[in-house]
């Protein structure tokens, strides 16, 4: 007998579900071709009624959906059915407040021309889906409209430090653009082409190569596309944090966004801008900062950085070995926990080592991911490293990341093959003129001063992870093709587990961390890619 309860319907209401579901008498489907606003109205009657899903579809929304056409249910949030089912979605909420039922319909947006303190803040939140245009891929020598890549805060624009700015950075990308060329000369003839590498995967080798060595000399201020897809909580958090952010650029797009968002999930986004909801939730979240930072220039003031390393672990877990055993046990057994824990204290290291073993099993590549018991062991660790490489690992999604304001009082990192090339001089030149024009912008704009500044140059920041979020950041950036940078500190990151923590047998578990060098990165990678499209075009 079949383990399901088949339901059943009728001809007219099979005809209609069929626009909506992707299948009428399986208990695993998916819908399509509906308002998000529908959707979530849909999901929130659906934790309240004993009706299937499809069953709510037909007797409570296939009367408000009679009008839309085959093919537009997702462009026509604004028309009559979708107003009925915001209405629904406004009842639902305010009877019973479960903000949770936001979480059920999405959007995607893109932001383009966001600048890279901009995407660090829609990057923020943790429940949301971020891709973000790479520096690797693209080259920042091009001039669309006329002008250069970079955004152009109207703080700045509007002060006497404006034709500074534009000066300066127009500067700044005429390096750029006339060092390129060179830097992927010399890199040609230092990595010539090998037998059997094509001149399509050489050249987006030596490219790839040539943008990650340059980036260094890009301000913040250069522009970047991001592309979101996130639920409709999500985009509410989104938007208060932007509303209350100190740049007028984020601001702008707070509120672009919300116009936008509002043609696709508007019910879910009814509050961000109420005076007594999103409103004074902004300024509290805006308040704070400003007067936490009165409090901080207060008690700090004259008190200078003491020397650090790149990299210190400033924190970690006690009875690490002890407590990862303990969870990876736990759900095979009976025993309160308490019991299990100290059963585990007094196990011998050779059976420690046999349940290790068997949860992590073989490891054959770096997406084999061990099971949550390594989420009870956590790292804290401190790091001053360029601004590029700390763009790349802020994405990362499982973690606490607390970062310092960009400025150039902390140095910059010059990579070897700048004094190779023979364009040590050009590097300096552009962004020691990066430090004089923040200089000059930190009187008046010590916030936006951060425009001005290069991506070489040092950040401080402070991240904590569990080691089961380590697991997946270090191995993913410690890969051959990966930016030197950011490769250079999660190898630093691996061994502080190992060697400081004295965690060696979860640094072990990390078996896919990369501990060697890179020369021409992306060239393996390029080989690969080209082998999958011949793949892909001999099998069409």
């Amino acid at each position: 007998m079949h383990p399901y309860v088949v339901e059943l319907f009728t001809e007219e209401e099979q005809s209609v579900l069929r626009r909506y579901v992707t299948n009428i008498d399986d208990p695993v489907f998916a819908l399509v071709d509906l308002p998000e606003v529908v959707k979530g109205a849909l999901y929130a009657r659906y934790s309240r009624s004993a009706k299937s899903l499809r069953r709510l579809l037909l007797d409570e929304f296939a009367g408000d959906l009679a009008n839309l056409q085959p093919g537009t249910g997702a462009t026509t949030s604004d028309g009559e059915a979708a107003t009925r089912a915001g209405r629904l979605y406004e009842r639902v909420f305010s009877e019973y407040g479960d903000d949770s039922v936001a979480q059920l319909g999405g959007a995607h947006v893109a932001v383009e021309q966001a600048s890279n303190l901009l995407t660090k803040q829609l990057e923020w939140g943790r429940l949301g889906a971020y891709l973000e245009q790479s520096t690797r891929y693209i080259a920042y020598d091009d001039r669309p409209g006329g002008r250069y890549r970079y955004y152009r805060d109207p703080d700045i624009m509007a002060s006497e430090h404006g034709a500074a700015f534009v000066e300066t950075l127009d500067a700044v990308f005429d390096t750029y653009a006339t060092l390129l060329p060179r830097v992927q000369r010399w890199i040609t003839e230092r990595y010539p082409r090998e037998n059997g590498t094509s001149e399509a995967v050489h050249r987006n080798a030596v490219k790839a190569k040539a943008c990650d060595i340059l980036r260094g000399l890009l301000p913040a201020a250069t522009v970047s596309n991001v592309g979101v897809f996130a639920s409709g909580q999500s985009y509410e958090q989104l938007l208060l944090r932007l509303r209350a952010s100190e740049f007028a650029e984020a601001r702008w797009v707070a509120a672009r966004m919300l116009t936008e968002l509002r043609q696709v999930i508007p019910s879910f986004l009814t509050r961000v801008d109420r005076q007594d909801r999103g409103v004074v939730w902004s300024q509290y979240l805006s308040s704070t900062r400003a007067d936490t930072r009165a409090v901080a220039e207060a008690l700090l003031t004259g008190v200078k950085p003491a020397d650090a390393p790149e990299v210190a672990l400033v924190g970690w877990s006690d009875d690490a070995e002890v407590e990862v055993v303990t969870g990876m046990l736990y759900p095979h057994s009976r025993l309160p926990e308490p019991q299990l824990r100290e059963f585990v204290r007094g196990m011998s290291t050779t059976d420690r080592l046999r349940v290790l073993r068997a949860y992590v099993g073989q490891r054959t590549n770096r997406r084999h991911k061990p099971g949550r018991a390594l989420e009870r062991v956590w790292y804290r660790f401190d790091v001053c490293g360029d601004y590029g490489g700390f763009r790349d690992l802020q994405r990362h999604r499982m973690l606490t990341i607390e970062w310092q304001e960009l400025s150039p009082r902390h140095g910059y990192d010059t990579p070897s093959e700048v004094a190779d090339a023979g364009i040590a001089d050009e590097w300096h030149r552009t962004l020691e003129r990066q430090a004089d024009l923040y200089d000059r912008l930190f009187v008046d704009l010590p916030r936006q001063a951060q425009y001005a500044v290069g991506f070489a140059y040092r950040l401080r920041w402070s991240m904590q992870l569990n080691a089961r979020a380590a697991m997946q950041m270090l191995e993913l950036r410690t890969t051959p093709q990966g930016h030197p940078s950011y490769r250079r500190i999660c190898q630093q990151m691996h061994r502080l587990i190992a060697e400081e923590a004295g965690h060696t047998a979860i640094a072990a578990m990390m078996s896919h961390v990369d501990h060697g060098g890179g020369e021409l990165e992306r060239l393996e990678a390029e080989r690969s890619a080209e082998a999958r499209r011949v793949q892909r075009e001999r099998t069409q």
